[in-house]
């Protein structure tokens, strides 16, 4: 599985790279704090996998990075994507690096 720190995809997001950002949270945590994804909770990742841009990278995200990495998997395993990215722990991560 491919992963991303966040300085790593801060710079490629600052750069201007077309990449696209899913949060795989619930709702009521991506209203409080987001990074900009799109946002298909985990439970509707298969349903929604129309979202998905199969042209360009897509960073995945989470709280801790553990959701985003099933989220991953199961798309993986189901449509063989090869363009999915991990944040590497997640939105803590982002607000840590960051001070958001």
């Amino acid at each position: 599985m491919q992963s991303i720190s966040p300085e790593a995809l801060k710079q490629r997001i600052d750069s201007g790279e077309d990449l696209q950002l899913i949060d795989v949270r619930e709702q009521y945590e991506h209203d409080e704090f987001n990074i900009g994804g799109i946002l298909i909770p985990l439970g509707e990742i298969v349903q929604q996998m129309n979202k998905i841009d199969t042209g360009k990278p897509v960073v995945f995200y989470c709280r801790k990075g553990i959701r985003s990495q099933v989220a991953i998997q199961r798309l993986q395993e189901k449509f063989h994507f090869a363009n999915l990215i991990n944040l590497i722990g997640g939105t803590e991560a982002w607000r840590r690096e960051f001070e958001v």
